[in-house]
C-alpha cells in the first residue's frame, strides 16, 4: 500500500529540486518509464486553438521529456528564489486515481501567484502512469 501524501510530496518536491542529478533521479522514482504528463495548454493558447477549431494538449512522455519539463519549471518559477511549489492538504485517492492542488507562494510569503489541480494514474508499481495538471490559477 502507497502513502500517498508521502508520494504527492515526493511529486512536488521534485518542482522544487535544484540539483539536476537529484531531479533525474527522482523522476525516474515517480514516473514510469512511459509516464506522461499531460498539461493543460495556458488560456491564451486554447482560445487561439479553439478559434482553428483544434484542441491542443500538452505532453511530455517518458523520463527525458519529464525531465526536461521539470527542469524547464525550475529554471522559470523556482531558480530565480522568487516561488516555491507547495501542496495543499487535499490528496485524496479513488482506486490508483490521486488527486490534489498545489500552489506557487512566493518564499516572502504571501498569497499564491499559481494554483493547480494535479490528477495521477498510478501504475502496478505505484509509479505515475499518468499525469493530468490544470492550472486553475
Amino acid at each position: 500500500m502507497i502513502d500517498i501524501k508521502e508520494l504527492v510530496g515526493r511529486y512536488v518536491a521534485v518542482w522544487n529540486e535544484p540539483d539536476a542529478e537529484l531531479r533525474r533521479k527522482a523522476v525516474a522514482e515517480l514516473w514510469t518509464e512511459d509516464g506522461v504528463q499531460i498539461l493543460q495548454p495556458p488560456r491564451e493558447i486554447r482560445e487561439t486553438a479553439a478559434a482553428l477549431g483544434l484542441t491542443p494538449i500538452l505532453e511530455a512522455r517518458g523520463h527525458e521529456a519529464l525531465e526536461v519539463r521539470v527542469a524547464r519549471s525550475y529554471e522559470e518559477f523556482i531558480a530565480p528564489g522568487e516561488f516555491f511549489f507547495r501542496m495543499r492538504d487535499n490528496v485524496d485517492r479513488l482506486a490508483d486515481v490521486v488527486k490534489f492542488n498545489w500552489e506557487m507562494v512566493p518564499t516572502g510569503g504571501g498569497e499564491p501567484a499559481g494554483v493547480g489541480l494535479e490528477i495521477l494514474v498510478l501504475g502496478e508499481d505505484g509509479r505515475i502512469r499518468t499525469d493530468y495538471q490544470f492550472i486553475e490559477g
